[in-house]
């Protein structure tokens, strides 16, 4: 249930403190999405009084969440004083576990990353990573201004759904990586920092990325897909990111594919960049190679083009697939690869759906994602900023239509 009919439900029993509550988030959320406006503009969005309006951005602009432009004078009528998000509002961490790497970032109120650590490993276990994630967090808060540090308002943890399940250890790393089944991300943390913790798949994090920093604010109903060591997806119905019942909704790495020996399997064993790091292996090459940062694998030239060729053929297979349950008006593609990687392959996908029969379906846009091998960090450090302070993106009012009656 939205916020915004949440509110609705309890009719008039709801006081104005509730009610001033939501439409302060509104206002943010507008801001957020949309840039600097005027009152006059935010009226027009939100269907909100003048007055109201005046009030609640003097309190925000007194709380030092919002911030004045500079005066613009029209042709007629008073001249209007552009507000915007004040980027030191808010500061929020995002941790990304990742099969080859972590890594946390802090986040401003406006999506800027203020500092960023990163850690490479072969496989990652869970005494490793919170020692990780504990000295991180006091790495990354000395970013905050001493006077600022109690604006972090909580920790965004980005995870793979069921990670104990894709380790290829054997022995006692096995026994170790399976303990993974026992962990709770807010009960391990509770243990080194107070802050809040909201734990959201990873790659869903990285949908929510996309979403509210990228070009999915283009698009209403589209399909996403993060390609990594694993690929993985997200859903975005109505401008918003579905999480689905269990928080997995998306999960287009499990939808059937076929290898190149025929047998069925799911699209993450064939669409994956484990499958490009195991060929380097096989042919005497350093496959880590793939994950060190700032990405290059023009070394591999001879192997990544077939691989995008090979991914490319399923991704373009799954996204037809999913549009014949839910009428996506785009499929996006980002991942952990470098720009002209991505490029080829968005490029190789469209081709490939122009051959496939897609009778009964309409094919959808092919885009390429733009926030790249920090999506999934920068989705998870959202989650607290829009938990606390903005609206959820399925909102109407943020599209224009009217909000809670003032």
């Amino acid at each position: 249930m939205s916020e915004k009919n949440h509110i609705r439900s309890v009719g008039s029993g709801v006081n104005q403190r509730g009610i001033r509550a939501h439409n302060e988030r509104l206002i943010l959320s507008v801001l957020q999405r949309h840039g600097a406006m005027s009152g006059q503009e935010i009226a027009r969005k939100t269907a909100l009084s003048a007055q109201t309006i005046s009030v609640i951005l003097r309190k925000l602009e007194s709380d030092n969440f919002l911030l004045r432009g500079h005066t613009t004078k029209g042709k007629v009528g008073k001249p209007s004083v552009p507000m915007r998000l004040n980027p030191d509002a808010v500061f929020s961490a995002g941790f990304k576990v990742g099969r080859r790497s972590a890594e946390l970032v802090l986040m401003d109120f406006c999506g800027g990353i203020r500092a960023q650590i990163r850690a490479e490993y072969d496989y990652p276990l869970p005494d490793m990573i919170f020692e990780f994630l504990k000295n991180g967090l006091e790495t990354v808060k000395a970013h905050i201004p001493l006077e600022l540090r109690d604006r972090l308002c909580g920790l965004g943890i980005a995870a793979p759904f069921e990670i104990w399940k894709w380790s290829a250890v054997t022995g006692a790393e096995a026994e170790s990586f399976l303990s993974w089944k026992d962990v709770r991300f807010d009960v391990e943390v509770a243990k080194f920092s107070p802050l809040p913790v909201f734990v959201v798949n990873d790659a869903t994090g990285a949908c929510w990325a996309e979403h509210v920093y990228g070009r999915g604010k283009e698009f209403r109903d589209y399909a996403y897909f993060f390609i990594s060591a694993f690929i993985g997806g997200g859903v975005v119905l109505n401008h918003s990111v579905f999480e689905g019942y269990r928080g997995n909704a998306g999960a287009l790495g499990s939808l059937r594919a076929r290898n190149q020996q025929g047998e069925s399997c799911q699209l993450v064993d064939v669409a994956s960049i484990h499958v490009l790091a195991a060929t380097l292996t096989q042919n005497g090459l350093d496959a880590r190679k793939l994950w060190h940062l700032p990405r290059d694998w023009s070394a591999f030239t001879a192997y990544v083009d077939p691989w995008i060729v090979q991914t490319a053929s399923e991704v373009a297979k799954a996204s037809l697939s999913a549009c014949a349950v839910i009428d996506f008006e785009a499929v996006v593609i980002d991942g952990s690869f470098p720009e002209d990687v991505k490029a080829a392959l968005v490029a190789q996908v469209r081709t490939v759906l122009a051959t496939q029969d897609a009778r009964g379906l309409i094919i959808p846009q092919i885009v390429q994602g733009t926030i790249g091998d920090n999506a999934r960090a920068i989705g998870a450090a959202s989650g607290p900023i829009f938990a606390q302070f903005l609206l959820n993106t399925n909102s109407d009012e943020v599209f224009g239509a009217p909000a809670v009656p003032d």
